[in-house]
């Protein structure tokens, strides 16, 4: 069975949304990252975006670390890899807040660390439940 355009625009459409909810669930965990707005329009556009460019941050970036940090993978049995996520999303932090966004990661240690675990499983755990389309 052929996947078709429709399918897979609404499988980035889903992804995008797990990954939003990933993020709004790190915020109300975490108290220093922060989306300063009251409006519940503005809140769900940035965490839409934001997760625009969590994605696009570790699709262009996590190959290249990886290809040249093997050595610490490899060397730290795989705990490298929470500090590199960390790292990310504190790019994130720093790329959304260039745009403008009402978005920000106060921390690296443990904030950025923690919020980087927690996008994480919860992606994980929605994608368990959201069924993909073979």
């Amino acid at each position: 069975m052929a996947i078709t355009w429709h399918d897979l625009r609404m499988g980035i459409l889903i992804r995008l949304a797990i990954s939003a909810v990933a993020l709004w669930v790190a915020t109300l965990i975490l108290h220093d990252i922060r989306i300063d707005t009251d409006s519940v329009a503005t809140k769900v556009g940035t965490l839409l975006v934001v997760a625009v460019i969590f994605g696009v941050v570790n699709a262009v970036l996590r190959p290249i670390i990886k290809i040249f940090g093997c050595w610490a993978y490899i060397l730290t049995l795989g705990l490298a890899a929470l500090l590199v996520n960390g790292a990310l999303f504190m790019l994130t932090s720093w790329i959304s807040g260039q745009l403008g966004l009402p978005f920000e990661v106060r921390h690296y240690w443990p904030t950025a660390v923690l919020g980087a675990i927690i996008v994480g499983v919860v992606s994980w755990v929605l994608n368990l439940v959201v069924p993909d389309k073979d």
